[in-house]
This record gives structure tokens, sequence and C-alpha cells, in this order.
């Protein structure tokens, strides 16, 4: 079946697909790619570039849903099109979690782990750190299985869409925890910077809200029960419901009183039942080595003023670094400086290329899925195995299939 061509989930992309394909099997899956010279894949459309457009569009969560837990109940295996949301609602009640989650829970996992998405904590790696197998329709209809420590493994995950349809993924899970999570009243933004270790190491999750001009005004603590607790001196707890955006109603967001719930229900900013964030908007993201973290943060606070009209709310996380060929938090501890716009294509794409040249000095890498301005992008440079990746791409899918102007351009 194919259907006329949607939008992203922000509105801001126009697919230009002439067909949206929405196979119903496995085997429908097949009879579209091998007929199709031009394809790449659809999961929940949460992406604010044109890494997902293409001459056909393939929407993978027409795929039939299912889970496997793994003979050893270390694993589980997944459709690759099923969002983190519903994971959780499936595996919660058979005793088990993931280690970690982004800010909102309704994306899709195939798409979250092929651009490198992540959550926040000192330990934490993405969330393509957390896949021990994958399954792959590729470009010639071919059925591949890689998993961890496979020849080429650290290529496959963060794949960009670029191998083909992940079709099936296998993650790492653990028995399930519960989780606390607390508002705080942020300090300056110099006393950010100076404080960066000590705030940012003070729970298993962390994330800082700012709008770079003097403060940073919330600081979301989640600490793991069971876990030894710092305390961050200096800082009040916030009296009542926060939402990451001041003003906003709060509702949306997940509990803060610092009672304990589930992983599922705490490591996310918002809850699945409701729109996430500010609902239109434009999203970029940069990250910069752990240890210019200060440095980046002073050099953001300089602009602040100039990328205020754009700028809806900024996130400062943590991610642990990772071997993964193609992802931003390749072989280096990552600081993360999210950043939220008004969805005004003009205003956005001006804020975020101040961003990038500020952070300029500290070589920054940014979200394949967000807004960037390629032009500003030394993909050779940034990612030392980038080489080896389009060999992998060639060896995977020698027509080319998966491949569309977006990769092209920024990655080959």
């Amino acid at each position: 079946m194919a259907t006329g061509a949607p939008t992203n989930w922000a509105g801001n992309i126009s697919y230009t697909a002439r067909a949206v394909h929405q196979p119903a099997s496995l085997s429908e899956l097949h009879e579209v790619i091998t007929q199709s010279s031009s394809l790449r894949c659809l999961g929940s459309r949460h992406s604010f570039n044109r890494i997902a457009d293409g001459s056909e569009i393939i929407d993978m969560t027409t795929l039939p849903e299912f889970l496997e837990l793994g003979r050893d109940r270390d694993t589980v295996t997944v459709n690759g099109a099923m969002t983190y949301g519903r994971l959780a609602e499936l595996l919660a009640p058979l005793g088990f979690a993931v280690h970690n989650l982004a800010s909102l829970p309704h994306i899709s996992i195939a798409g979250a782990i092929a651009t490198g998405t992540h959550g926040s904590g000192d330990r934490n790696g993405n969330l393509a750190s957390g896949v021990a197998g994958l399954q792959i329709m590729t470009g010639s209809g071919d059925i591949v299985q890689v998993r961890r420590g496979d020849p080429d493994w650290d290529g496959h995950v963060v794949s960009l869409g670029a191998l083909g349809a992940v079709t099936s993924v296998t993650l790492d899970i653990e028995p399930s925890f519960d989780v606390e999570q607390r508002v705080y009243d942020g300090p300056s933004l110099a006393s950010l910077a100076e404080r960066f270790d000590e705030i940012f190491g003070a729970a298993y999750s962390v994330s800082a809200f700012t709008d770079w001009r003097g403060g940073a005004q919330q600081i979301w603590v989640k600490h793991r029960v069971g876990e030894p607790a710092e305390q961050i001196t200096g800082l009040a707890e916030a009296t009542g419901k926060r939402h990451p955006l001041i003003g906003l109603d709060p509702q949306a967001c997940t509990e803060q009183s610092g009672a304990p719930g589930p992983w599922w229900d705490r490591l996310p900013h918002f809850r699945l039942e409701f729109t996430p964030s500010a609902g239109e908007e434009i999203q970029s993201e940069f990250f910069v080595g752990r240890a210019d973290a200060a440095s980046a943060i002073e050099a953001l606070e300089r602009i602040g003023g100039a990328i205020a009209e754009a700028l809806l709310v900024s996130e400062v996380r943590t991610v642990a670094e990772d071997s993964m060929w193609m992802s931003p938090h390749h072989g280096r501890p990552s600081v993360a400086f999210h950043f939220t716009w008004v969805r005004d294509e003009q205003l956005a794409s001006d804020a975020a290329g101040r961003v990038a040249d500020a952070l300029a000095p500290f070589d920054p890498r940014p979200h394949w899925g967000k807004l960037f301005d390629d032009g500003r992008v030394d993909v050779a440079a940034a990612y030392p195995r980038r080489d080896d990746f389009l060999a992998l791409v060639e060896r995977t899918d020698a027509r080319g299939v998966f491949r569309n102007r977006w990769f092209d351009d920024v990655i080959g």
C-alpha cells in the first residue's frame, strides 16, 4: 500500500517522496525494496532535517509489533519502529528496564539509535550503546543479522538509515528500577560552568535548562533509587511542578516531587500520554568534549542575546563516550547542548549557525536528526572512521537504495 507524502513531527519538513509505502509484512517490505531504486525509512518522524526524505519512503510503523525476551533474559528483541514508550508498556510488566531514555518516550527505537539520540548521565551511553543486535533488510532484499562483537559492529548501529530497513532490534535489559526526580532553581551560568562536574555528577541523570542570558533556570535531577545520593549545595528545590519552558502547563511532565517511580515514568521529561514539549518547534543539538564544558558554556552565554528571538529553551546534558563510528559521542565523553527554536525556519537556521560558530573552537558535532548547516560540519575531521563507514555502506547496500541527497551532501 502506498500513500501521499507526510510531514515530520514538527511540521517544518514536508517530505518530497512521490510515494509512501506501508508494508504489512516482511514479504511486502521485500517487494517494495527490490522494486525500488531509492528509499528511506520513517518511524516516529521526529527529525528536523531531510535525513529521512527520499524519492520513496517506507512507513515502518505498519509492520507487525513483537517483543521476545532473550534466552538468558538479559536482552529483548522488538520491531524497529516500536517507540520507547511502547517498549516500556510491554517490558515493565515483565520486570525489566533499559538503561536510559531520551527526554520524550514517543520516538522510534530504530530512528533514535540510527541518529545517536540520547538521554543524560555521566555514566550513560546514548541509546545506541544499549543495542546488542540488529536485523536489517538491505537494498538487495537480503536479511542481514549482526550482533555486538561481529566485524564492523561499530558501524552498524548509528547508521543514519543508510544500510537498509531495520526490521528488528535486540536491546540490553536489566531488572526494573525506580527513580526519584527533583527540580531545583538553577545557579548562574558562571556557577554552572565552575561547578559542572559536581552538578552533573550528582545523580544518575541530570539536565540543566537555560535561555543563555544569565542563569540556568532549572536543574532536573533524576536519582536512581538504591544508589548513593549526592547533594547539590546552594540550590533551592522548586516550589511546585515545572515545565522546561517557563510558563507552560507542567501537566505533561513526569513527576518531580521526589516520590519514587518506575524508570519509564521518571527518566523522560514528558509523559507518554501527552504531546511532548511545546508542539510546533524546530530543534538543534551540538556535542562537544566533556573537557570543554565550561568554556563552551561561557561561549554560549556570550551569544545569549543574539539567539533570544529564536530560542524557546535550551537544555544541557552529558553523555558517556562510545566506540560507534558515526556516533556524535565517538571517542569522547560529551556535553550536549540542545536548542528548541520557534518554528520559523530562517530564525532557527540563523540562530543554529550562531551556535555552531560559537562552539567552533571545541570541534562540535551536530545531532544527525536535527537542524544544522552541513557547510559548518567537517565530517571527515570529526569522525575518523567515516571512510570505514562509507565502505560498509557500499558493501551492505551496493545498489545505493538507502542513500539519499542528505546523506550524500553531509556524509559522502
